[in-house]
């Protein structure tokens, strides 16, 4: 039988990790079900590690207690890291224990998956260096300042790569669970868990909740006038020689100052500005599609969409619809 260790996060714990944790048990204690009608033994057993005997949360609306000591499993096959309040390097001994831990058992061949906020953990033992992630997209710029060796995908819902599995923001950590059971046990498995509690297999992006901000926590003061000279401009298209120019620069110097502060390039983010502006005005407003395109500054209405797609996964009437009752019956 294989072993499933969910690490306890400690004093990082929040309402969504106990989530997470519940969760696990349920997905799994279900799996195994299926195995067993099917006449097939249990794959995992499941057990709630920490380096601590218990705590309480939430003025003791909770008690977490872990089954056991981190210490005492020599060998286990797969990680769980829940959701957590996200913590950085060089937090605490129990932390450092918890890393110590974890590459210690990757490098012995268990596999490990981060849900949300957890990545920020996962990422703390360097075990993310140099590959993809994901993470609440709310988290994603304090993530990348804290962890610029890591290759942050926030509209991807799951990272697969090389035995290390992440996921996007809070109960997204369900499909994640999904993705887990069809690689343990099968397809058919998988099938059954979603159906059992009514979540969606095959679901590959966040980018439909997703909520753009600009990073402007970066501290070079051009690029941040620049971010809200782009921002005041949503009407107008705007070229990256007039932008440099404007703010007296050359154009590859700026495009490096801005890729390096914000994690796009002016063109990107201009983009991005102007598609979380349309899609404001898609949740809350009675405005055409057209009307909208052309507030934003566009003017095709097949860029438009193909723009709007690539940013949030669906089109411009399919979020209307997902977002705005009111206006549903509004088709242009």
């Amino acid at each position: 039988m294989k072993h499933l260790t969910i690490i306890f996060p400690q004093a990082h714990s929040n309402y969504s990790t106990i989530a997470c944790i519940a969760g696990i048990f349920e997905m799994f204690t279900a799996a195994n079900a299926y195995c067993r009608e099917a006449g097939k033994k249990d794959l995992f057993t499941v057990e709630l590690a920490g380096v601590s005997k218990s705590e309480t949360l939430y003025g003791g609306m909770f008690i977490v207690q872990p089954q056991i000591n981190i210490s005492s499993i020599s060998k286990t096959d797969l990680i769980v890291i829940p959701s957590s309040v996200p913590f950085y390097q060089n937090t605490g001994q129990e932390n450092e224990l918890l890393m110590e831990w974890m590459r210690k058992q990757y490098k012995s061949g268990a596999d490990i998956a981060s849900m949300c906020s957890g990545a920020f953990m996962l990422a703390s033992s360097g075990l993310l260096d140099g590959r993809s992630c994901s993470t609440h997209w709310a988290h994603a710029d304090a993530f990348r300042q804290q962890f610029p060796k890591v290759n942050l995908q926030t509209d991807q819902l799951i990272t697969d790569e090389k035995g290390i599995y992440t996921n996007g923001g809070a109960y997204s950590f369900l499909n994640l669970m999904i993705y887990l059971v069809e690689k343990y046990y099968d397809r058919q498995t998988a099938i059954y868990c979603s159906k059992i509690f009514q979540i969606e297999v095959d679901r590959n992006s966040q980018s439909a909740f997703s909520i753009f901000t600009g990073q402007k926590l970066h501290g070079d003061v051009m690029v941040e006038q620049a971010q809200i000279y782009i921002e005041n401009k949503l009407h107008e298209k705007l070229s990256v020689e007039d932008l440099s120019a404007n703010f007296a620069i050359g154009r590859r110097n700026f495009d490096r100052r801005f890729i390096k502060a914000t994690g796009n390039t002016p063109v990107e983010y201009a983009t991005r500005v102007k598609i979380e502006s349309a899609k404001k005005a898609l949740e809350t407003s009675r405005k055409t599609i057209n009307e909208v395109m052309y507030e934003v500054g566009y003017s095709d209405v097949k860029a438009f969409r193909e723009v709007f797609k690539k940013n949030t996964g669906i089109s411009p009437l399919e979020y209307r619809n997902k977002y705005n009752k009111e206006a549903g019956g509004n088709t242009r």
